[in-house]
């Protein structure tokens, strides 16, 4: 039997919630239509999904499983719907997401050499929206900087950029050649949400300033709430006179990679992916002013 897409937004809902009751207002059906799609759904297959308590209710071994699968499911269905509501209005476009600093010019000027009928758009991503705008089609290539849940996507390496540290401009370490990860020791952090996503000394999740974008997080350390760290190619698009950018070379260097949806087909999608391999050399030269406008000349030459 096919699984039925709606009765596995039920289930996410009660999941989400961990109570019928909740999950039904949020839905706008009554909870015992709620719970009796919820029971044909465990019939169809095979496994019981919840267990109730006093508070509400559980996830069973079986129902964590299949929430860790529906999440890239839906948005896959959501995505497919995306897609054909833009082939009904015609013409063809292609979503190429990028992290802050990673150009996609070098890769769309080669892509459109090959499809000059495409319209390429852009879209910015950031650390906590990479994989969900994949999956729901939201974006359909994406230029991102691990570390990223894989789950559902396909994965290709193109690079490596050195990490940097942000300093406020009067820090005793500001204007350095580098600094060590040692010379940062004690030093407030200012953190992505996510701590896994730091780069060094993990921070405890109860402390130092979170933030979600670049521009978030260079406002503090300008404030000198606390240091940070960015990828070079970050650096020539941020660059301002209350922030100091020093080399930290003892820390492993940012990975980017080129990610789309694994259970998409698109040969203009793969088309791009090798428009970005092709020129991944140039992308990473684009991490220093100078290569920078070289790595343009380039591009227009090739073009």
């Amino acid at each position: 039997m096919d699984l039925d897409l709606r009765k596995l937004r039920y289930f996410v809902a009660v999941a989400d919630r961990l109570h019928f009751g909740r999950a039904a207002e949020d839905l706008h059906i009554a909870q015992p239509v709620l719970s009796r799609q919820i029971r044909a759904l465990e019939q169809e297959l095979g496994a019981t999904l919840f267990t109730r308590n006093s508070h509400g209710a559980a996830l069973t071994d079986a129902g964590r499983q299949l929430l860790d699968d529906a999440g890239p499911l839906l948005a896959s269905a959501h995505a497919v719907r995306r897609r054909v509501s833009l082939a009904a209005h015609g013409g063809q476009r292609l979503v190429v997401g990028f992290r802050a600093g990673i150009p996609v010019i070098p890769a769309a000027r080669e892509f459109e050499a090959r499809h000059p009928d495409v319209v390429v758009d852009v879209q910015r991503l950031e650390w906590d929206d990479q994989a969900p705008m994949l999956l729901d089609g939201r974006v359909d290539v994406g230029y991102v900087r691990l570390p990223i849940d894989e789950t559902g996507l396909r994965l290709t390496p193109l690079y490596t950029e050195p990490l940097m540290v942000v300093l406020p401009a009067g820090h005793r370490l500001a204007g350095k050649e580098e600094v060590t990860e040692a010379d940062l020791a004690g030093e407030p952090l200012v953190w992505h949400a996510d701590a896994s996503t730091q780069p060094t000394r993990r921070p405890h999740p109860d402390s130092g300033l979170r933030v979600r974008g670049v521009e978030e997080k260079l406002e503090h350390v300008a404030a000198g709430r606390g240091i940070s760290f960015v990828g070079r190619s970050e650096t020539v698009f941020y660059t301002r006179p209350d922030i100091s950018y020093v080399p930290i070379p003892d820390l492993a260097p940012e990975q980017i990679y080129l990610a789309m949806a694994a259970a998409r087909t698109s040969p203009m999608a793969d088309d791009f992916f090798a428009a970005a391999q092709a020129t991944a050399e140039i992308t990473a030269e684009c991490g220093n002013y100078e290569m920078w406008q070289r790595a343009n000349d380039a591009v227009s030459k090739r073009g």
